[in-house]
């Protein structure tokens, strides 16, 4: 079957799904159903696509070609069972970074699974350009792994095959490089606010931050006082967070770890 004929249902109507099932479709593909647990959320994204919606898993399709999983990874372990359940021999992918593949193997007689695993930070309310989104995938199969590459392929330009473990390892440099990255930039924001000053003044700063990451690697393109270890300037801004104590360990624990990547990156010696 070509993997544009697919009829798909997705498991899951939160920030992921919300972006991939639109995608999907501007593809050609047919999403049929939505199931969220809430239906605000599946009826929101049923609509985007065409499709029908439930909150109830008894009422999924039985018949689809495929079914896209994207659930917070403690409800996924939770409703593997009910979700496959009458449907052992459909195809079955989730899209989370930390779940292992073989997750699949503990349904019994489930024949086709796999993992869909977009890295990219996605929000309801902000649509994304897939083309340019790396797309990690995983299998049970050769047979299995080449649908899914195909299918990933009419999304994006980059699209690879990696086992659980790498993709693990993909999912927690994300976590550092996107929502730790991001968390800085809501204090940063705070202190800004509590200093009457917008957020918006240091968007050339950020990017310009991100810009010199395609030239430089994230060690070289580090600077600031922890580098250098200033603790003139450092004592300073750790006095200036005195409001806010947690703030003040994070102030510290970074700056020791920046401090020590710049001191070893020293010791490399090139060539």
């Amino acid at each position: 079957m070509e993997v544009k004929t697919f009829r798909i249902v997705f498991v899951g109507a939160g920030n992921l799904a919300s972006n991939l099932a639109p995608a999907l479709c501007e593809k050609g593909y047919t999403v049929e159903q939505i199931y969220s647990r809430t239906e605000n959320s599946a009826r929101t994204l049923a609509d985007r696509v065409q499709a029908v919606w439930t909150t109830e898993l008894e009422k999924l399709i039985p018949d689809a070609d495929l079914y896209i999983v994207s659930l917070k990874d403690t409800a996924l372990v939770e409703l593997l069972p009910k979700i496959v359940k009458g449907r052992e021999s459909r195809f079955f992918v989730h899209t989370a970074g930390s779940i292992p593949n073989d997750l699949w193997k503990t349904v019994p007689g489930l024949e086709h699974y796999g993992v869909l695993y977009p890295m990219q930070t996605f929000s309801k309310a902000r649509r994304v350009a897939f083309e340019n989104i790396p797309v990690f995938i995983e299998a049970g199969t050769p047979e299995d792994g080449e649908v899914l590459t195909r299918l990933a392929k009419t999304l994006s330009r980059n699209v690879q095959t990696v086992n659980s473990t790498q993709r693990q390892a993909l999912h927690l440099a994300a976590v550092f490089a996107c929502n730790f990255a991001n968390h800085c930039y809501t204090l940063s924001e705070k202190i800004l606010a509590e200093n009457g000053l917008s957020f918006e003044i240091m968007q050339p700063l950020i990017e310009e931050t991100t810009a010199k990451l395609r030239q430089l690697s994230p060690r070289a393109a580090q600077t600031g006082p922890a580098v250098r270890y200033d603790t003139n300037v450092m004592d300073k801004h750790i006095a200036a967070l005195s409001g806010h104590p947690e703030w003040q360990t994070l102030y510290r624990l970074m700056s020791r770890s920046i401090h020590r990547e710049a001191e070893e990156g020293k010791r490399i010696i090139p060539g």
